[in-house]
């Protein structure tokens, strides 16, 4: 299966320029060994404005966001985690004075006689 590739903006703008500036399609396409719908791609959104430097600055703002956020969300998991955890720790500290057996029931006992 063929991995995902990201290309920077730079390269983008390049591929963009050349393209604009009269160089074929095929051509770019070839050298760079990308597929031709793709630097179309990236032609209509250089035109629609995507790869200025205030829209890219804008994009990795609202990425950040979205990456503090879902560290916020962890660190608020982690945090009910470990209070779940304290206090799961001071029950099974307060249950020390009784003996305690996955058998719950009266003790066995070791002659015969006096189990029957």
């Amino acid at each position: 299966m063929a991995k995902h590739r990201v290309y920077s903006i730079a390269f983008k703008r390049q591929l963009v320029a050349k393209y604009a500036a009269g160089e074929a399609l095929s051509g770019l396409a070839r050298r760079h060994g990308i597929c031709r719908n793709l630097i179309r791609v990236w032609v209509a959104k250089a035109e629609a404005g995507e790869f200025d430097e205030e829209v890219e600055a804008s994009n990795l703002l609202v990425e950040y966001e979205g990456r503090i956020a879902a560290l916020e969300r962890l660190v608020g998991r982690q945090a009910l985690e470990i209070e779940f955890l304290k206090g799961a720790l001071k029950h099974g500290r307060s249950s020390k004075s009784g003996t305690t057996s996955v058998i719950a029931g009266p003790p066995v006992s070791a002659s015969p006689k006096a189990a029957g």
